[in-house]
């Protein structure tokens, strides 16, 4: 765990009554811990390091182990996309948790803006990133299917300029000078000017809508867990929501994403479901869900695929994934509120869990028929907010006493899910409640204010300890 100081701590528990601490990780100053994972035995580290010198970037120092420097250089570092705007390096790390002490590494090029989107399996880890479309690529894209709006000299420029290899930024001041000076004000009078600009706008409105694929992609890169190097990538439209849109089965990758969002204006949104195989080329698709809608939640168990869009009702989808060529969607139930987080609890039940009228809301939805999902029981909370649309850690499931907790605003709540009915087994009337952890019997709630321990056999306190 990171500590407030920056730190992360290994242990030797071995003997419960003396614990003896065997190496300390330490963070750069201008690196940032995004994930972690224990994966077979091993522990790996993913650190974002900013870029604060350009003339100089490396070494790029992204932490300490026992006070010793772990650096790369820039010949250690892999270059991702040359349309990403790169403003610091992402670091992967295999450790050794017995000894602290790192197994293999690799860098590579990002943005902060994607820290968050990474996803783990047993075989690799994927690594996403942001590709917007260029304003050249935009305008020169636009000119040539409406060259009426341009000047003959305005699309020579623009052609010449396509061919022209210099950087995105240099560009983008001359395809500025191009439209200011073929889109020149004085030369028009006001009626001219008025119509010139409604044209424009409802055209450029147009095109984007047509080119919503087109014009904001995400880029993975899948790196091997076995040797920490890049094995392939690939690039698809739109953008993912987190970790659980992405999802690898039997060595193909599913990814959902939200397409019509963009830098430049808002198209209407829609969502679709990419399946891409070991080469990351896209395998399967389904395109065109939840119109005018975006994914709050996604979740892939084998060869399904539950997904749902709010905007004013949330449609929850189901998806036969069997065939990784031609996948396609089985069921869709349409109901109010949305679910902004999915649990499976059964191959048949599916959790979802939030809000409807600015309460959080509680679904079970029955997915044994793919083709006719339904609600089987909801539980609406007097509560306005729960931190597990925020984050996943704060849901915790007990599959053994058939319960899951859930913070909310005012207190935190235990409820069971046995029969396929909701039922609140406790609730406790505490506020700033956090996290949740079981052990044998026992569920331990933590929150800033202390820590509450319930039996699970009856539900009382049996000890609280205040901070």
């Amino acid at each position: 765990m990171l500590t407030n100081d920056g730190k992360i701590y290994g242990y030797d528990v071995s003997n419960a009554n003396s614990s003896e601490k065997k190496w300390t990780v330490e963070l750069g100053k201008r690196s940032n811990l995004i994930s972690s994972r224990d994966m077979a035995g091993k522990m790996y580290l993913v650190v974002f390091s900013y870029i604060q010198n350009r003339q100089k970037p490396c070494p790029i120092q992204p932490l300490k182990i026992n006070n010793q420097d772990i650096s790369f250089n820039c010949e250690d570092i892999s270059y991702i996309d040359k349309e990403v705007d790169v403003n610091g390096i992402f670091q992967i790390m295999q450790f050794d948790p017995q000894t602290g002490t790192i197994e293999k590494k690799i860098a590579l090029t990002g943005s902060y803006q994607y820290e968050e989107n990474l996803y783990m399996s047993p075989n690799a880890i994927y690594l996403s990133y942001g590709e917007n479309m260029s304003q050249f690529d935009l305008i020169s894209g636009f000119a040539k299917e409406n060259g009426d709006l341009f000047s003959v000299e305005a699309k020579e420029r623009l052609e010449k300029l396509a061919n022209y290899d210099i950087s995105q930024e240099a560009k983008t001041i001359e395809v500025e000078k191009i439209m200011e000076e073929n889109f020149n004000p004085l030369s028009f009078d006001d009626d001219a000017r008025k119509r010139q600009k409604n044209e424009i706008e409802n055209r450029m409105k147009d095109y984007l809508s047509k080119h919503k694929r087109d014009s904001v992609k995400t880029g993975i890169v899948k790196i091997s867990t076995k040797n920490l190097t890049i094995e392939s990538n690939g690039v698809i439209p739109g953008r993912i929501l987190n970790q659980f849109s992405l999802d690898e089965y039997k060595g193909y990758l599913r990814v959902a994403t939200t397409v019509g969002e963009n830098v430049w204006s808002s198209a209407e949104n829609e969502n679709d479901i990419y399946i891409l195989d070991k080469k990351m080329d896209i395998s399967g698709k389904i395109q065109g869900l939840g119109m005018d809608e975006k994914i709050y939640s996604a979740r892939f168990v084998g060869d399904k695929g539950y997904l749902v869009t709010f905007k004013q009702t949330d449609p929850f989808f189901v998806f036969d994934l069997s065939n990784s060529q031609s996948p396609r969607m089985a069921g869709e139930l349409k109901i109010p509120g949305y679910s902004s987080y999915l649990h499976p609890i059964s191959s048949n039940l599916v959790l979802g869990i939030g809000e409807e009228n600015n309460q959080v809301k509680i679904s079970l939805f029955d997915v044994s028929d793919s083709s006719k999902p339904f609600e089987k029981d909801k539980y609406i909370l007097k509560e306005y907010w729960s931190e597990i649309a925020s984050t996943h850690h704060a849901f915790l499931i007990d599959e053994k006493n058939k319960v899951f907790f859930l913070p909310g605003g005012t207190g935190g709540y235990v409820f069971g899910y046995e029969n396929d009915k909701l039922t609140l087994k406790k609730a406790l009337d505490e506020r700033n409640i956090e996290r949740a952890l079981y052990i044998n019997d026992y569920l331990y709630i933590f929150g800033s204010e202390g820590v509450v321990v319930l039996d699970e056999k009856n539900w009382e306190k049996v000890k609280e300890l205040d901070f």
